[in-house]
């Protein structure tokens, strides 16, 4: 922090002393400035994250419950819409939680605005417990 003080204080001449900082401290410099290593490495951590996500979202599992089952729920409650909420804003996200059944298996604010996989995890806990029971129309 003092060589930034430092830049700051220096006024025209400062634009070395920032350089120097931004080369000091890597989180402060912008992205375009990081080494070819670095963005290769960014690079590659963001594309093991996306399979990863591709092979849990694909997965025939969700927690031991058949990935099928629980489309065919998501796909009558909501028509899979991670989103949805009903016309009077009970039931809300792809299966179509209270906020109340929701809670109960751990979840945080509001279903619709939870990620898809959360929600499909969240109903895979609750089939574990529940069976088709919660959804006595689509289960």
């Amino acid at each position: 922090m003092l060589a930034l003080a430092g830049a700051l204080a220096l006024g025209a001449g400062g634009a070395t002393a920032a350089a120097q900082v931004v080369e000091d401290d890597p989180a402060l410099a912008p992205r375009s400035a990081l080494t070819r290593p670095a963005v290769d490495f960014q690079r590659s951590i963001e594309q093991f994250r996306s399979d990863q996500l591709r092979r849990l979202r694909t997965a025939p599992f969700v927690l031991g419950v058949p990935r099928s089952t629980l489309e065919a729920i998501a796909d009558c409650e909501s028509h899979g819409d991670p989103r949805a909420v009903s016309s009077d804003g009970t039931y809300r996200g792809k299966y179509q939680f209270s906020y109340s059944t929701w809670e109960s298996v751990g979840g945080k604010g509001d279903p619709a605005r939870a990620g898809e996989l959360e929600q499909d995890q969240r109903a895979a806990m609750l089939y574990q417990r529940s069976g088709s029971s919660p959804w006595p129309i689509c289960g």
